[in-house]
């Protein structure tokens, strides 16, 4: 029967260099919300007859982003490598506008958050599109699990 979605998701601990409570929290946020719904279809793996469900190991490798997809037992199936040159750009701004939210929710108006948090879904909805785009035949997703990835190659690139 097939289920194309993600079951289970891991960030190569080796990879994240550094983290505070507010990255702790949106990574937790993001992996519950991935897990509880997702839809995830790597294209070659599907057609060789794994229908889902998958296992999703990202990591970063010489400036690439390695998404390891295993069976649900664990058993290898594909790596793809996605050069992150396109991605620079937003990860560094969606640094940039997250730095400027987590401050504005310890001292700004509720006005100035709004304003600061719709930015920051701008930029993060951008990005969900750039991956749709580079996962183009290769996976087949949707916005909102793309959008959960993004916050998670994110958490790899965080640096003290």
């Amino acid at each position: 029967m097939s289920d194309p979605r993600i079951s289970h998701i891991e960030l190569d601990e080796a990879t994240i260099l550094w983290r505070n409570a507010d990255i702790e929290q949106e990574r937790r946020i993001a992996i519950f919300d991935l897990i509880e719904e997702n839809s995830f279809k790597p294209l070659r793996s599907f057609a060789a007859g794994h229908e889902g469900p998958y296992r999703l190991r990202l990591s970063v490798k010489d400036g690439r982003l390695v998404l390891e997809i295993a069976d649900e037992d664990g058993g290898e199936l594909e790596s793809l490598i996605l050069g992150l040159g396109r991605f620079r750009r937003p990860i560094r701004e969606y640094f940039a506008i997250c730095d400027s939210y987590y401050q504005a929710i310890r001292k700004a108006t509720a006005q100035e958050i709004e304003t600061i948090d719709m930015a920051r879904r701008g930029i993060h909805n951008e990005a969900a599109e750039l991956l749709l785009e580079r996962l183009d035949g290769k996976v087949e997703t949707d916005f909102d699990t793309a959008r959960r990835l993004f916050t998670l190659i994110c958490v790899l690139h965080i640096r003290g």
